[in-house]
């Protein structure tokens, strides 16, 4: 899995949509790519849960937290889960909690901010729509590509 995101759009500028600069790394994976599922949930990260607890097939979960500053939607159980269950990545416009832990596990994460608060479970939330945040509209089944200089979006796998 070799890639650069740099050489990546270089090549398909045409075809890709470039995230904001506002994501940090969190994960042990800095580098990741595959196709996408969504989550769209505010503070409360049961719909999190369930999908890393799904087989993952080498996707991406995108999960619009909605920009929350306030809680964690990702930890270091969830993200073990996401793991076992070979899920490639998450990107998550929204907190983590447990950053020493995912900086150690075999999983991309990209958050805005680590937060050491919980979030609420009410099973609230909504799955595979499309999503927006940070300049980039997500479709389930769109394809992310994650380095250490940004992520892209493509409407379908670009050769990497």
């Amino acid at each position: 899995m070799i890639f650069k995101t740099a050489d990546l759009y270089d090549d398909y500028s045409d075809r890709v949509r470039v995230c904001d600069p506002i994501f940090q790394d969190f994960g042990g994976l800095s580098r990741f790519h595959g196709p996408i599922a969504t989550v769209k949930c505010f503070e409360d990260n049961s719909l999190v849960k369930a999908a890393l607890g799904e087989p993952g097939e080498g996707r991406v979960l995108v999960v619009d937290a909605g920009g929350s500053l306030r809680c964690a939607m990702l930890g270091d159980l969830i993200a073990a889960g996401a793991v076992e269950n070979g899920w490639r990545g998450v990107l998550l416009f929204g907190c983590v909690r447990d950053a020493v832990v995912l900086a150690g596990m075999a999983l991309g994460v990209k958050a805005l901010a680590a937060n050491p608060r919980k979030s609420e479970k009410r099973g609230e939330g909504q799955r595979n729509i499309p999503a927006s945040f940070a300049g980039v509209y997500f479709r389930p089944g769109d394809h992310i590509y994650c380095d250490e200089d940004g992520i892209l979006v493509s409407p379908e796998a670009l050769e990497v």
